[in-house]
C-alpha cells in the first residue's frame, strides 16, 4: 500500500481515466470546503520569499512567453 501522497498518485489516481481524476480532484476540494479549513494565507503582508517567488515566476512567464525576446538579449 503507498505511504505518501506522491506515491497515492503515482500508483492509483495517474492510472484513472481523466474523468474519474477530475471527479476525485471535486471530492477533495467539496470536502475542504465543507470542513471550513483554511488552506491559504489570506494575510495582507508578502513576505520577501513571497516577493521573490513572485519576481521569479514573473521572470519565466516573459521568458516563456517571448522566446524571440530572449534569443535578442543574449
Amino acid at each position: 500500500m503507498p505511504n505518501t501522497v506522491q506515491e497515492i498518485y503515482t500508483q492509483v489516481i495517474s492510472t484513472l481515466p481523466p474523468i474519474e481524476r477530475l471527479r476525485l480532484a471535486t471530492m477533495i476540494l467539496n470536502g475542504l470546503v465543507e470542513q471550513n479549513t483554511t488552506v491559504v494565507d489570506v494575510s495582507d503582508t508578502w513576505t520577501d520569499q513571497d516577493q521573490l517567488d513572485l519576481a521569479a515566476f514573473s521572470w519565466q512567464y516573459a521568458a516563456d512567453a517571448f522566446p524571440e525576446d530572449r534569443e535578442i538579449a543574449q
